[in-house]
């Protein structure tokens, strides 16, 4: 088999889909007043409200400084607040505040587009099976770093 016969690898592959997602991601929630990564707290926020800055940095995939200049930045804005956490008054737990759940409400619908459109060649039990694979990948490669 010839160099351009071999198939990309699948960490080629991961990227090009982080890329074309990123891509799209941005223009998303670019109209909403976000940059994907404040989408990506905010979205995390709705999931696990309470989080602190560094444990919301490890679910968004930036560092724990980024992440503080992040949420101050948000709570600028009115989007979250953060308040001390009860066993320790130095950890700031952070929620989204009613303009926040309403902004990730809006732009909720533009990202539900964008995987709507990605998945759209895709059987619903291939979709299920490909969130689970991916799931299983991130699993393994962060193993280690836990």
């Amino acid at each position: 088999m010839s160099r351009s016969e071999l198939p990309p690898r699948t960490a080629y592959l991961v990227k090009q889909l982080e890329l074309a997602m990123r891509s799209r991601l941005d223009a998303a929630v670019r109209p909403h007043g976000l940059t994907t990564i404040q989408y990506t707290a905010l979205a995390e926020l709705r999931r696990h409200p309470g989080l602190s800055s560094a444990q919301l940095a490890r679910r968004a995939f930036v560092s724990a400084q980024t992440m503080q200049e992040l949420v101050a930045r948000l709570e600028h804005q009115g989007l979250v607040r953060r308040r001390p956490a009860e066993h320790n008054k130095r950890v700031l737990r952070t929620s989204l505040t009613a303009e926040g759940e309403r902004i990730l409400a809006e732009s909720d619908s533009a990202i539900d587009e964008i995987e709507r459109d990605m998945l759209a060649d895709l059987e619903p039990a291939q979709v299920t099976e490909f969130r689970a694979t991916l799931r299983l990948c991130t699993q393994r490669l962060l193993k280690d770093e836990r």
